[in-house]
């Protein structure tokens, strides 16, 4: 895949007010977007994307933990520029949106799903949306089950004509990616302040008043990482070269991580600074955020430790998420569990 080049600088206005309650308990303590994916935070793959595109600015905000993004603006060295706008009550994707317009000026402008992971040649989706006139553009990923997200209806030439409800029964079809082309004007009528949804009330309203609304099929790599099971995946994917921009070694072990000579590491596993696994323990297609341990004996597998979780010694995780600092006492067995942060795993009834 040869990735596009903008030659004027564009805008971008990333969402990331989700509170990612399908991935607690790990993300109640820190933000979804702000998870790491292998080696960097999702946050960060994605703006390294657009920069790559040509962004040179993006707006941000999120009403749910805040203050967590902090860090991660003052880690953020160089392109592209982060304009944090605070929202005083969650604004849903449309108002965060209208918030940020009297930063992206009056031109078209880039909106996307801060915890999406995906190789979309935005390059080429601006320039179709500006060869066709559109007033909005939508990337679609065509998937085989459109049940978890409903289907997104176009015409022959590539207009929206719909946006359907998720359907009952496994269905094939396009649905929408999260990553949108907009001009100033498909938006600049609703109040500022208020909640506002772009996918249930912007989009059908223009549709409905004849706005032309185009979709922008694509076969590029996309993830919706609103799941353990998808989070996991991304990752196993980023190891397994599946994204075109991201290559890393399978396993993937950072510098600072303590590996005992014993202990046995799955290619699809992922082990994040400072942590640390002992002799004779056994971990696969799993990944540890930072600080995570896995104690002589330990048996893993298809989890994710939450920062400074600790799986005792002889125990076995199969399946689970565990909230930061968790702890899995020595010996016991757990399996499709979440375990709190701060907290300790219960024996099964």
């Amino acid at each position: 895949m040869v990735l596009g080049e903008v030659r004027e600088a564009v805008k971008a206005v990333v969402l990331a007010g989700g509170q990612g309650t399908r991935r607690r308990p790990r993300t109640e303590t820190v933000k979804k977007e702000l998870l790491p994916l292998v080696d960097r935070a999702i946050l960060h793959h994605s703006l390294d994307r657009l920069v790559r595109h040509g962004v040179d600015e993006v707006i941000m905000s999120s009403p749910y933990l805040e203050e967590s993004f902090e860090p991660f603006i003052a880690e953020r060295a160089g392109s592209p520029s982060i304009v944090w706008v605070s929202e005083s009550v969650p604004l849903d994707t449309g108002g965060a949106i209208v918030q940020a317009l009297d930063r992206v000026g009056g031109e078209a402008f880039l909106a996307m799903n801060g915890d999406v992971i995906t190789d979309l040649d935005v390059t080429a989706m601006l320039h179709a949306h500006r060869e066709r006139g559109a007033v909005a553009t939508i990337a679609l990923h065509h998937t085989d089950d459109a049940r978890p997200f409903g289907l997104v209806m176009t015409e022959a030439d590539g207009r929206v004509t719909e946006f359907r409800e998720k359907p009952a029964d496994l269905v094939p079809g396009d649905i929408n990616a999260g990553t949108y082309v907009l001009e100033p004007t498909a938006i600049d009528r609703y109040p500022r302040g208020e909640p506002l949804s772009i996918e249930r009330v912007v989009f059908p309203e223009l549709i409905g008043s004849g706005g032309l609304v185009r979709g922008f099929p694509s076969g590029a790599y996309w993830m919706d990482l609103g799941t353990p099971e998808k989070y996991l995946q991304a990752n196993f994917d980023a190891l397994s070269g599946k994204l075109a921009t991201l290559q890393y070694p399978a396993p993937f072990l950072h510098e600072s991580a303590l590996v005992d000579p014993g202990a046995r590491v799955g290619r699809l596993t992922v082990v994040g600074p400072a942590c640390s696994i002992g002799s004779d323990a056994d971990v696969d297609s799993t990944v540890l955020h930072p600080e995570a341990r896995v104690m002589p004996g330990g048996r893993v597998r298809g989890s994710i430790l939450g920062r400074r979780a600790v799986v005792g010694e002889g125990a076995s995780v199969t399946e689970c998420v565990l909230g930061e600092g968790a702890i899995v006492p020595p010996g016991l067995e757990i399996e499709s569990a979440r375990v709190s942060p701060f907290s300790e795993a219960p024996a099964p009834a």
